[in-house]
């Protein structure tokens, strides 16, 4: 069973073979952030809450930071 009436916001990433898929959605328990991975019709997803998205991005900034060689 699927719902979309949950979905807030959505962003699509296409990067040579695969595709990313970063959804805002809330439910009951609170907003959520989706992220999923397609490759070849195969899909992984991770959900990340609302309250710590800050700390992910902080997180992946810094490690976008490490990869560039600051």
């Amino acid at each position: 069973m699927k719902h979309n009436d949950d979905l807030l916001h959505t962003e699509k990433i296409i990067a040579d073979r695969k595709t990313f898929y970063l959804d805002l959605k809330e439910n009951a328990r609170g907003k959520v952030v989706k992220i999923t991975e397609e490759v070849s019709g195969n899909r992984d997803t991770i959900m990340v809450p609302a309250e710590v998205l800050g700390d992910f991005i902080d997180a992946l900034n810094d490690i976008q930071d490490t990869a560039e060689g600051e």
